[in-house]
């Protein structure tokens, strides 16, 4: 039996509405699990070597359920623009270069340095539909040690002519062919989803070749819902039988069910489709400054919360001007102020225990038991050294953690940990 014992200032969630913190405590991971935390180590431990981080923050590692590897170069640029006018003008654009397997790779290392030395320690990511550059950037995650879903974009209809696929069928063969080659180079931490970018860019043939190609693989899906009022209209159009977004992705079955599904933004998911998506188990990839930079709203996060929903924290960059979940953090505990005090005083806004637990805990469990210290959880964690951010007053482990998300940047992040091994420090 593997066993690791850390020394530090331990903080994690219990559930949505609790955070736990031991001061200088002791957590010990077991065969890449964790066994427990502990204000005194147990007398069986003691005897063992332990990791030395004392009046440092340990954390658990934080997931990103939304982000687009190839839109990382342009991140910061058109955020003037709504959502479907920066598409084309940005989004669109960029994307066709990774046809390009050169510039692919210098694109792609840059986003792969960027998130291992972010506070990220998985993610749910899409590429483009270029095959040869979408295994290229799973090559390079699965070196990081980060534990990533990624997923060969798909696009057969209201694009751009040259991300535009020629047919349903070659799209789903080259989908099909891309899911052989993954399996065949036998990642350990990396691992394909499907990932029709949304509605319209996706034919009614098209989304039921990709359910065949779930069922007969077994694989999550990703994708876009609710996100701007113009998309939603759009969609109406494109599915006159479809009663609101979410069942244009439900009458192919690809709404969660029987296989795990991610849905971006949700900020105008109605009382049924949120309904749908609790009755699926849809996870909700919360992107509070992409949709705002995009000129899209403000998802009712707490409501979903309240309502019992799954939901989890997005950079959605480059929707998201970066890749920092801290950053993120902030971000979805402003605009929830905002909504609450602009839009809806019925929702009230988030707390900052909501905001750490979507970002842990809440889109871990897309991965499974992720994102908390509690027993029998994966062991993935963040070592922070916050001894820089001076202050004149006492502070609790808590307060030092929520001052943290506001001020911490990278030179603050000492080690990284991810499902059991150390990755980074």
């Amino acid at each position: 039996m593997s066993v690791m014992i850390l020394k530090g200032c331990i903080c994690w969630s219990l559930n949505p509405d609790q955070l736990e913190t031991v001061e200088n405590g002791f957590l010990v991971v077991e065969n890449g699990l964790v066994e427990g935390v502990y204000r005194e180590l147990p007398e069986k431990f003691r005897t063992l070597p332990v990791t030395d981080y004392t009046d440092k923050l340990i954390l658990p590692g934080m997931t990103d359920l939304h982000i687009h590897a190839p839109q990382f170069p342009y991140r910061g640029l058109g955020m003037d623009l709504e959502l479907l006018a920066w598409l084309e003008a940005y989004a669109f654009p960029e994307e066709a270069k990774y046809a390009d397997i050169e510039y692919a790779d210098r694109a792609y290392e840059i986003f792969t340095e960027h998130l291992l030395h972010s506070e990220t320690t998985r993610a749910s990511i899409f590429a483009t539909l270029h095959v040869p550059a979408t295994l290229l950037l799973m090559d390079k995650l699965e070196k990081t040690g980060l534990i990533t879903y990624v997923g060969k974009v798909n696009m057969d209809r209201n694009s751009p002519e040259i991300l535009t696929e020629s047919s349903a069928q070659k799209s789903a063969k080259a989908t099909e062919q891309w899911i052989r080659q993954v399996r065949e180079r036998g990642y350990q931490r990396t691992k394909p989803i499907l990932t029709p970018r949304f509605t319209p860019s996706c034919s009614d043939e098209l989304m039921y070749r990709l359910r065949d190609l779930q069922l007969q693989y077994d694989l999550p899906l990703q994708s876009h819902l609710s996100e701007n009022r113009g998309e939603v209209a759009w969609v109406k159009e494109l599915c006159p039988d479809t009663s609101f977004y979410g069942e244009a992705y439900e009458q192919f079955g690809l709404f969660g069910g029987d296989h795990p599904c991610i849905m971006a933004h949700c900020v105008y998911s109605s009382e049924e489709e949120e309904e749908l998506m609790k009755k699926n188990g849809v996870f909700i990839a919360h992107s509070p400054e992409s949709n705002m930079n995009v000129a899209s709203g403000i998802a009712p996060i707490s409501r979903y919360l309240d309502h019992g929903l799954k939901v989890g924290l997005a950079t959605d960059v480059a929707g998201g001007s970066h890749e920092s979940m801290f950053r993120a953090m902030q971000h979805a505990l402003q605009a929830s102020k905002l909504r609450w005090r602009l839009v809806d005083e019925t929702i009230r806004p988030l707390t900052f225990e909501r905001a750490f637990y979507i970002a842990t805990m809440g889109g871990g469990e897309f991965f499974g038991k992720v994102g908390s210290f509690m027993p029998g959880y994966a062991f993935d964690a963040l070592v922070m050294d916050d001894a820089n951010l001076k202050h004149p007053q006492p502070l609790t482990v808590r307060e030092r953690l929520e001052r943290l998300i506001y001020l911490a940047d990278r030179t603050n992040l000492q080690a990284k940990y991810a499902d059991g091994k150390k990755i980074l420090g």
